[in-house]
């Protein structure tokens, strides 16, 4: 019964939580970073994973009125920066890991320039480069459109990177700014702005920007905002109470059969007693009877 009463608690399990930078996965250094994890109503406890290892531990109070908290990282630098991860805890019963978020530390060392060939100011139809020049040694250079820092083009080269775009649209329209990387997590200073002016009617889709998210596609870096999640709650709630129910009512099942079993035993053993305790007194009664024509023989007579 012990191994089955696991089996039904086991069955019962808390969602994945959600984390997200709380205004962007780019802090600069020594600034703050926020992150929110959002669990579920009860949670007694939230962890911070960094790296795979506990970075932090928050326990909100009171804990049936809150669903998430948020972990504060002052003092950002490259050894803060990397990837991210929550769990949380209601009783004794843990979540799953949440997905991984990126966290970038900005503003290190130089600051690259960047500019747009032939021109800042093209028509639709044309196509344009854009150039990301750092002096100081780096393999790995970043663009990213203003408004979009979700979508970030990457190229390679040893103080200069091309990043050509087009035949461009309207939707290409915008400010561009670009980085050096030394590693994945830590980045140069933003270059100073570009703006991209786009000319004409040509409007397709499918000529926008394309452009893969970094650091990989398998992990993005922003996630979900809070308020688009919080829709599921109510299921949640609702799944994790029927489960509950059904460890009830298996329970219970359990408790009724086991306590039948019980009674049988107990009912088979008193008829076994009570046919022993017959069988003693009528073995007895029959030696009393011998024992008494043994000893008076004429008696019959």
């Amino acid at each position: 019964m012990p191994s089955t009463l696991h089996a039904l608690l086991c069955l019962e399990t808390l969602p994945k939580p959600i984390i997200r930078a709380e205004s962007t996965y780019m802090v600069p250094k020594e600034k703050q970073a926020t992150l929110c994890c959002q669990g579920s109503y009860g949670a007694v406890e939230y962890q911070l994973h960094f790296e795979g290892s506990l970075f932090a531990v928050e326990r909100p109070k009171p804990p049936e009125r809150i669903n998430g908290v948020k972990f504060h990282i002052p003092d950002m630098n490259s050894r803060k920066a990397g990837r991210y991860s929550c769990i949380y805890r209601v009783g004794e019963l843990w979540s799953e890991r949440s997905d991984l978020l990126d966290l970038v530390v900005t503003e290190m060392y130089d600051t690259p320039t960047l500019s747009v060939h032939p021109g800042p100011e093209v028509t639709s139809g044309e196509k344009v480069t854009f150039y990301c020049r750092l002096d100081t040694a780096t393999s790995m250079f970043l663009l990213l459109k203003e408004g979009r820092s979700r979508d970030v083009q990457r190229s390679y080269g040893k103080v200069q990177a091309e990043f050509p775009m087009g035949p461009v649209t309207t939707a290409h329209r915008g400010s561009y700014r670009c980085f050096g990387s030394y590693n994945n997590y830590a980045w140069s200073f933003p270059s100073e702005p570009v703006k991209l002016l786009v000319t004409g009617n040509i409007e397709n889709s499918s000529l926008a920007p394309t452009d893969p998210t970094f650091p990989g596609d398998d992990h993005p870096v922003l996630l979900l905002p809070t308020d688009l999640a919080l829709w599921d709650h109510t299921a949640q709630n609702l799944l994790r109470m029927g489960l509950a129910f059904l460890v009830l009512v298996a329970l219970v099942c359990l408790l009724v059969e086991d306590w039948l079993s019980r009674k049988r035993t107990r009912e088979q053993a008193s008829r076994a007693s009570t046919w022993e305790g017959r069988r003693r007194l009528n073995k007895h009664k029959d030696s009393l009877k011998n024992d008494h024509e043994t000893q008076w023989p004429w008696a019959e007579e």
